[in-house]
């Protein structure tokens, strides 16, 4: 049943949008199609209350307190990358908010942190304003078509999201550098990853300049690449290997980090600050 829910979730979604739109928009449908559909979608909402209220139950019955209980059902409910990817859009959308205010996360009192958006500055900024010409550009070339005002609202709001996406990009890489603490290395990618390294795991850390690097989270073997401008300029080895949580949920183990940032000396200079702050 819980299978059928998410099925179910994902199918009707995007039919109840596509609906939305074409009655916004002034498309006539036949009144069998629009009393299908809501059954339909009416149906699946049922669907969804009772497989919710049975997994909450059985986790309130198991003696989970009311809070955890909601918390447990949604995550039962709603698959790993989902919530993940919701998460991805609260957290850009809180970077907007900490990039406005000239605040940055995870920086605590007396940390250095290695910055890593200048590199990607430039095609943030072309991509941002490509994005804004073809909003506007659609926008006017709809109305000189004559394209219903629904359709236009649906296509402008796409055009929207889009440039806030590349923006709140841009504000993640700003607001959530890697960090260097005397008990951790973070290496961090915008809001999409964040590895915590002990510092008494690494046993190396070293300069080393790699130009074509593919993807931007990636890991081969035993070595996890953290790509900036398809860049890594340093390189950590571990004494034994640490669990990568990829973007999407999925695991991995590494016992090498490559990753890029703008100030690789600070990087380097800090860690051996580190090393004698925990010798001492």
């Amino acid at each position: 049943m819980l299978w059928a829910a998410r099925a179910v979730l994902f199918a009707v979604i995007p039919v109840e949008m596509l609906l939305v739109v074409l009655l916004v928009s002034g498309v006539p449908l036949p009144g069998p199609v629009i009393v299908a559909a809501e059954l339909v979608v009416a149906s699946a909402l049922v669907l969804e209350a009772v497989t919710a209220y049975r997994l909450f139950g059985a986790e309130r019955r198991g003696g989970a307190g009311r809070r955890a209980a909601l918390v447990a059902t949604y995550r039962l409910l709603m698959p790993v990358q989902v919530r993940r990817l919701v998460g991805f859009e609260m957290k850009g959308l809180a970077s907007v908010a900490l990039w406005v205010a000239r605040r940055r996360d995870g920086v605590p009192p007396g940390a250095v942190a290695a910055p890593y958006a200048r590199e990607q500055a430039s095609i943030l900024l072309v991509f941002l304003f490509v994005m804004v010409v073809e909003t506007v550009g659609i926008e006017l070339l709809l109305r000189a078509l004559g394209v219903p005002y629904g359709v236009r609202v649906a296509v402008l709001v796409a055009d929207v999201y889009g440039i806030l996406y590349v923006v709140m990009l841009g504000a993640a890489s700003v607001t959530r550098p890697h960090v260097v603490t005397p008990g951790e290395l973070r290496v961090r990618s915008g809001v999409y990853f964040d590895l915590r390294v002990p510092r008494e795991l690494i046993s190396s850390v070293r300069l080393s300049r790699n130009y074509d690097e593919s993807g931007m989270i990636t890991v081969a073997g035993s070595r996890l690449s953290v790509v900036v401008s398809s860049q890594t300029n340093v390189v950590v080895e571990l004494t034994e290997p640490v669990t990568v949580v990829r973007p999407l949920g999925g695991r991995a183990e590494a016992t090498t980090i490559r990753f890029f940032t703008d100030t690789p000396d600070v990087v380097l200079t800090a860690m051996r600050s580190s090393t004698r702050h925990s010798a001492s």
